[in-house]
């Protein structure tokens, strides 16, 4: 066992080495406070690559036909899941996907009882040098698991390699948006059918409850997107009207949360829609931008995308909903759109925008829906003489937007059209070795 232990002592030894003279967190400086945390998280990685390691030898020693010598039998427990879940204070499920995580990236003996390599090699080294959490694997898992019969074990392989090396650096939250695109990647024929399931899942709970109504919504991408687009839009015009009417810090400006604008924004489209006579709601220009391969619209193979979403769409529901009013249907691969337009415009043009959102996603840097973001020029067009160009250009959020000019980031554009690649680069006194971060669409396709 002493060779498990070595990378959770070595993880051990950092923390220490980084916490050294401080006696509380209140003490340390913001360099140690991210040194401190880089080194607890690597830590919790390591340290949950063992549990799950622990939690399969503790599932194998309580399955069932040990009977009465089951080990969680033996301990008072039910099941393996209930012994290991009580003991570490996690739910029933997490303790589930553990047993699940250890069972596949351990070794494994053959029929005549040689060792052979994990089930998933790739995952078994980056959870046992800490760049893969236990927790984000298993999100992993469960897809590969379930498109394993259809595609096959070598695309199985080269799937498991690619979303480990993707999910290393990521949030759990992210590594979901990963494997959401991931599926539609590896399996498109079963876009479809999932859609038809969606469908038939989606529902509208409205109800009153203490003196207020309650609304609980489930939609497919499909009956979704439009609800999105035009709340969103809704709510980004009231953020412009904030910026252009008051300052942040005067008495009559509104602190209103997203979620209660996104309340108001229902409400006033709704309204609109009973046939009031007032001008339709502002909706900063909302629409449904549905993306799709010119060559998987004609074949009707593959998938599309939804703006601001990361569910995919059939062939068939993109056509149906391209039909529709307020949806832009974008179709890659021709050239009959100039993007380029060097000195000649200051302001990037829907085309521009349309190009932008293919190649970043929404923002580059957080992620948010192209309709929270605006194109930027990197190089300023009035300071810097920048121009409109695509290579000139990036989709952010207003925060991010000016996160990066306070302090003093780097933009790069690495390669030319849709699949180019958007870098970050951090000033010294973020990282003294001014690591490049990759962001925009690259962060989660696996095709990019």
């Amino acid at each position: 066992m002493t060779g498990h232990l070595d990378p959770l002592h070595e993880a051990l030894t950092r923390l220490d080495e980084v916490w050294s003279g401080a006696r509380e967190a209140g003490d340390l400086s913001r360099t140690q406070l991210m040194a401190v945390t880089e080194a607890l998280g690597l830590l919790h990685r390591r340290s949950g690559a063992m549990l799950a390691e622990v939690a399969a030898c503790v599932a194998h020693e309580s399955r069932t036909e040990l009977g009465a010598d089951s080990l969680a039998k033996e301990q008072g427990f039910r099941n393996a899941a209930q012994l290991i879940a009580t003991t570490t204070g996690a739910t029933t499920g997490d303790a589930s996907r553990l047993v699940k995580v250890g069972e596949a990236t351990a070794p494994r003996t053959n029929l005549v009882g040689d060792r052979v390599p994990a089930k998933y090699p790739a995952a078994q080294q980056a959870l046992a040098s800490g760049t893969l959490s236990a927790q984000a694997f298993a999100v992993i898992l469960a897809l590969l698991e379930r498109v394993r019969c259809k595609i096959g074990a070598a695309q199985t392989a080269e799937a498991e390699r690619l979303l480990v090396d993707k999910a290393a650096g990521l949030s759990h939250d992210d590594v979901r948006r990963l494997v959401t695109r991931a599926e539609a990647w590896l399996d498109p024929d079963g876009v479809a059918p999932r859609e038809q399931e969606q469908r038939d899942r989606q529902s509208l709970s409205i109800y009153e409850r203490d003196g207020r109504i309650h609304l609980d919504g489930d939609f497919d991408a499909a009956h979704g997107a439009p609800i999105v687009a035009a709340v969103n839009g809704y709510v980004s015009a009231l953020f412009a009207a904030r910026k252009d009417r008051l300052a942040p810090d005067s008495p009559d400006a509104d602190h209103r949360s997203v979620a209660a604008l996104r309340a108001e924004a229902l409400s006033t489209i709704c309204a609109h829609a009973l046939g009031c006579e007032n001008e339709a709601p502002a909706l900063a220009g909302a629409t449904v931008v549905v993306r799709v391969d010119l060559k998987d619209l004609t074949d009707g193979t593959g998938y599309a995308t939804i703006d601001g979403s990361d569910l995919p769409l059939s062939i068939a529901a993109t056509r149906q909903l391209a039909a529709s009013g307020g949806v832009i249907p974008c179709v890659l691969g021709t050239d009959r759109e100039v993007l380029d337009y060097g000195r000649r415009l200051r302001f990037f043009t829907t085309a521009q925008r349309l190009a932008l959102a293919e190649r970043d996603g929404g923002c580059a840097m957080c992620g948010l829906p192209p309709s929270m973001t605006r194109a930027h020029h990197i190089r300023w067009w009035k300071r810097d003489t920048g121009p409109t160009d695509l290579e000139n250009g990036i989709l952010l959020c207003e925060s991010c937007h000016h996160r990066i000019h306070d302090n003093d980031w780097e933009i790069r554009i690495e390669g030319k059209g849709r699949h180019s690649r958007v870098w970050f680069i951090p000033p010294p006194h973020v990282d003294p070795a001014r690591s490049p971060r990759l962001g925009g669409r690259a962060r989660f396709d696996l095709a990019a």
